[in-house]
């Protein structure tokens, strides 16, 4: 029985080399891996313009899309009823989509603006700080919804592009 024990002690003894090496050339190849995604990491993150401490230049903004109506004519409010109004607008707005949403609904923008312009007095119109009023109040009426489930649509500027009073 010595003898049995003694064989048994021997092919034990070469299994626990193997082991100890495959547990050294696992750890090995892991510091490897450690070290080569280091470095990766430098090369690539420092090295190239992730740390180098300047910020990357914002994109630029997209160009805007001018939406141009068509002119309207109205009567405006004064003792002798002889005067009008004829206006061209353009609107600037931020991109192509909030162009689609003021399509669907220009009848109802458009009876809006000319209900707000027919109830101005010339006098009114006269001066630039009149105009530039008109401007923001248009803006505002066509920002408004025209429907409470829609969200309101954002218009950077309205501008004159034709503007007679007589």
């Amino acid at each position: 029985m010595a003898t049995t024990t003694a064989a048994q002690q021997t092919v034990d003894a070469p299994k626990k080399k193997g082991k100890l090496k495959r547990i050294v050339l696992i750890v090995l190849i892991a510091l490897i891996a450690a070290g080569g995604a280091a470095g990766g990491m430098y090369f690539f993150l420092i090295k190239h313009g992730m740390g180098n401490g300047k910020p990357a230049p914002p994109p630029p903004p997209p160009p805007p899309v001018f939406f141009a109506l068509d002119p309207m004519t109205v009567n405006l409010l004064s003792d002798d009823g002889q005067h009008y109004l004829r206006v061209g607008l353009s609107l600037k707005l931020a991109d192509g989509k909030i162009q689609e949403a003021l399509q669907q609904h220009m009848p109802e923008i458009r009876s809006r603006i000319l209900l707000d312009l027919s109830n101005k007095h010339p006098e009114d119109l006269e001066t630039l700080d009149g105009k530039r009023a008109l401007s923001k109040e248009l803006k505002a009426l066509i920002e408004k919804p025209t429907d409470a489930s829609e969200p309101p649509v954002h218009v950077e500027e309205v501008l004159f592009t034709e503007f007679v009073v007589q």
